[in-house]
């Protein structure tokens, strides 16, 4: 795709700016959901305004989430990064429009239920009984409360009430299995898993996309569904946009595109062999074999800071 292409007008928000709305809208709406006269539709204005900065350039969408650039607190945080992960993978699989806006409103309204909660856990390495007990009833608290605000779509409901649930019936609050679990929920499951791994929580640093992807594949207490596997391996795979990355050669750089170029991804460099900042930033084709990509890296590994705007230009503009 032409970058020209995707570039967008001087009154028109970048991609970066359009998530942060959304961000801001969502978290004025779930802690006031109770008294909003028209819950549903806001919910999906939201869920379609999101799918529409990922349409309009996903590598950007997603390098929002690996690079941290999502404000506001992290319970909502979390559910905005979780919709823009399940519309790449809906768009992968070639869902409904309809369908897409579904999930995307059930990822935005998931943790509905235990909102309050939420900041407060995120601080917290483990949990205790009672705590436990709120984790595992929210999916049905979710439920409920969507019920009472007026929605009244079952593929929605059913999302949120099943996206804790797994194929082998261990997962809660009811330990449904499958064929029962469905598709959309399995995927709100996987995505909502894949980035609560890849963000940072005030008691660990983040795990490199890479090492998430794999302990989720990997994890045989929770089987992850074929199809949705293969799907997170082929547009996230290791080294997603926004990942920062060693080369083979020493040089230290953040993935830009996925398909940049027949060789692979696209990888801005930001550092050469030595060390040296480059200013500005090199664009170069990748791959993960000789002359490519080593391994991914932490923010302090790279030690490098940049702004977003300097390796994708307006549509990351803040």
């Amino acid at each position: 795709m032409d970058m020209a292409d995707t570039t967008p007008s001087n009154d028109t928000p970048s991609v970066l700016q359009q998530l942060n709305l959304c961000n801001r809208r969502l978290e004025r709406l779930l802690h006031n959901l109770r008294n909003e006269d028209n819950a549903e539709a806001e919910v999906r204005q939201i869920a379609a305004d999101l799918i529409r900065a990922v349409d309009a350039n996903p590598d950007v969408a997603l390098a929002c989430i690996f690079l941290s650039q999502i404000n506001g607190s992290y319970a909502v945080r979390h559910c905005i990064e979780t919709a823009v992960v399940t519309v790449v993978i809906a768009d992968s699989l070639q869902m409904r429009k309809a369908n897409t806006l579904t999930v995307a409103a059930a990822a935005l309204t998931m943790n509905v239920g235990m909102l309050r909660h939420q900041e407060e856990f995120q601080n917290q390495h483990s949990l205790n009984r009672e705590e436990m007990a709120i984790v595992r009833r929210h999916p049905e608290q979710s439920a409920d409360m969507l019920r009472c605000v007026g929605v009244d779509d079952d593929d929605w409901i059913s999302c949120v009430l099943m996206h804790h649930e797994n194929d082998e019936g261990s997962g809660y609050p009811a330990g449904i299995a499958s064929p029962e679990v469905t598709l959309n929920a399995k995927l709100l499951s996987f995505a909502d898993r894949y980035c609560a791994q890849v963000s940072a929580r005030n008691y660990r640093k983040s795990v490199l996309p890479s090492m998430a992807l794999r302990n989720l594949i990997e994890d045989t207490a929770a089987p992850v569904d074929p199809l949705l596997a293969a799907s997170f391996q082929r547009e996230l795979g290791d080294f997603p946009p926004g990942c920062l990355v060693r080369l083979e050669g020493g040089e230290i750089g953040v993935v830009s595109r996925r398909q940049g170029c027949s060789k692979g991804l696209q990888v801005h460099y930001l550092r050469d062999a030595d060390g040296a900042l480059l200013t500005p930033a090199q664009p170069r084709c990748c791959n993960t074999g000789l002359g490519g990509i080593s391994t991914g890296l932490s923010e302090d590994q790279a030690a490098t800071r940049f702004s977003m705007k300097q390796i994708w230009g307006p549509q990351a503009s803040l």
